[in-house]
């Protein structure tokens, strides 16, 4: 993703930062750009591993950025900077911590495994804002 990807530290929530102006464009643009990134990032990685199906560099960040539009897509659309820094912190913790589906994705090879891990670590910080969404007052993401 234009190299974000060699920004230190942390190359994974600078992956996940870069997408974050896309909450503008709406919920359903996220969607939509999640599963695009998704697509072309399991193709890329895919071609760019070969035959190393244990490889998952650092530097390669677009599996980060989808799970993060992913989360983003849950939010309201009238939802403000708190929806999005909690969009944001769920994913990087569920990315980081790998609980539960997490971690079983991440264990897989290849370009399935580094890419699957963060779609459901982006998934999960999607069904739980939400469900933040549904329990909490209307505008308070």
């Amino acid at each position: 993703m234009g190299g974000v990807g060699r920004l230190r530290p942390a190359p994974g929530t600078w992956g996940s930062a870069v997408v974050l102006p896309a909450v503008f464009l709406g919920p359903f643009a996220c969607l939509l750009l999640g599963l695009v990134l998704t697509v072309l990032g399991w193709w890329a990685t895919r071609r760019m591993l070969g035959e190393d199906t244990n490889a998952d560099p650092s530097w390669v960040v677009v599996d980060e950025g989808a799970g993060q539009l992913l989360a983003l897509a849950a939010l309201p659309a009238e939802a403000g900077a708190r929806g999005v820094i909690l969009a944001f912190l769920l994913f990087r913790l569920f990315d980081i911590t790998k609980p539960g589906p997490v971690g079983w994705a991440d264990r897989q090879h290849g370009a399935r495994g580094v890419m699957l891990d963060d779609v459901v670590a982006g998934l999960l910080a999607a069904l739980l804002v939400l469900v933040l969404a549904a329990m909490l007052p209307e505008g308070s993401l």
